[in-house]
């Protein structure tokens, strides 16, 4: 029999890269739907930094390149944290990857053996539980509702944590909800994280350039915590550079030893010419990058006015990212008579946005797949126009529900 590995059989498939296909399908039917699913920027790259990886190509930058990452990228990523975030990394610190998901991964299987614990505060992002999983870890999960903001207290980490407890994986901004914790916040957790011996937390910082509050907090800052602070981010969302695949890590020396013994196993460096175009974007003109989150912060409103006119949705204001993460319960129980003439019920979050994609022609993504079936997720790095548009249809579609 055809079996695959039983490590493969714990993963559940990306329910973002599910929705994503299914409209991509859609629209290939030429079925006009708009794609509010995926969490990607929808400007180009900058072109100073397209320019630098034409020269990387004239400069013949095409062969295997280091596999931490050329050591001016990596020095470039230090100076980086040094200027913007005041934290003192060398680059043998620094670990430059495939994108930021595979920094994340490849610091989960360096640290988490078979039975350890991974706290993930839900709302989460889809991939954290599953990587824990592929680790042979479990992942341990911290329901942070609508009510408190989607964000984790002190008192509920204090009390997830057990003698297994190995892992905290944070992500601030936040995808799936755009929420943002404070110095303060992020002070309490790193006081209960230092209680705790062999306790260390990932800290997803790829949206934190597209912040809506202010100067970015990142729990690295606080005594004691650099050497238990894995930071993970990358040029994806802040650069328009999701499909370059550069992400990075910053952490204790032996940490970043550990992920270059396993990164130089299964991937080896990162693209040769998507490090050079990197270099250019942390090293030249920052322009780019505020003008692209004045453009975001100008959709959150947007969107956030648009969905509060929804008779039904929960809405909060997202402080950061490129998401909205209304709560939709109120529907749940609801029916709708299908193209075929029977009649469905609206049952979860899921089933919510499966009925915008065929009602509405909006691809959204249920909460369910993030940990909190009481919402969904949309994207809102779209146009403005196209934000307009599907808002008009999601609340027609949601007032046609009995």
């Amino acid at each position: 029999m055809a079996n695959l590995s039983k490590r493969l059989q714990r993963l559940a498939p990306s329910a973002t890269l599910v929705m994503s296909q299914k409209s991509a399908e859609m629209k290939a039917q030429g079925i006009d739907v708009i794609n509010l699913s995926v969490g990607e920027p929808d400007f180009n790259t900058p072109d100073h930094i397209k320019a630098a990886a034409h020269q990387a190509i004239d400069d013949n930058y095409s062969r295997y390149s280091p596999v931490p990452g050329y050591a001016d990228l990596r020095q470039a990523v230090a100076d980086k944290l040094k200027n913007e975030n005041a934290l003192d990394y060398t680059p043998a610190e620094i670990l430059v990857s495939n994108g930021a998901k595979q920094s994340v991964c490849n610091t989960i299987m360096a640290l988490v053996d078979d039975g350890d614990e991974v706290i993930i505060p839900a709302p989460y992002w889809v991939s954290y539980p599953q990587m824990a999983k592929l680790a042979g870890g479990t992942p341990v999960i911290v329901n942070a509702g609508f009510e408190q903001n989607f964000k984790m207290t002190a008192s509920q980490l204090e009390a997830a944590i057990t003698p297994k407890t190995r892992l905290l994986i944070l992500c601030s901004p936040s995808n799936p909800t755009g929420s943002v914790y404070s110095k303060d916040e992020l002070k309490a957790l790193a006081d209960v994280i230092l209680s705790h011996d062999d306790l260390f937390v990932v800290a997803d910082e790829i949206y934190e350039h597209i912040n809506y509050v202010g100067h970015h907090e990142s729990i690295a800052q606080f005594p004691g915590m650099k050497e238990r602070t894995i930071i993970v981010n990358g040029v994806s969302k802040a650069y328009a550079m999701t499909g370059w695949r550069i992400g990075y890590i910053a952490a204790p020396e032996w940490i970043v030893k550990g992920c270059n013994k396993l990164q130089g196993q299964y991937t080896s460096g990162p693209c040769s010419l998507s490090q050079r175009a990197a270099l250019a974007a942390y090293t030249l003109d920052q322009q780019c990058v505020e003008d692209m989150r004045k453009a975001f912060e100008r959709r959150r409103d947007l969107i956030v006015r648009l969905a509060k006119d929804i008779p039904g949705l929960g809405v909060n204001v997202p402080q950061g990212a490129f998401y909205l993460f209304p709560k939709c319960s109120s529907f749940f129980g609801k029916q709708y008579t299908t193209a075929d003439g029977t009649t469905a019920t609206v049952a979860n979050s899921t089933d919510l946005a499966m009925y915008l994609l065929a009602e509405a022609h909006v691809a959204t993504v249920g909460g369910d797949a993030f940990g909190d079936p009481d919402c969904f997720r949309m994207s809102y790095a779209t146009s403005d126009e196209n934000i307009v548009e599907a808002m008009r249809r999601i609340k027609e579609a949601l007032a046609r529900l009995k």
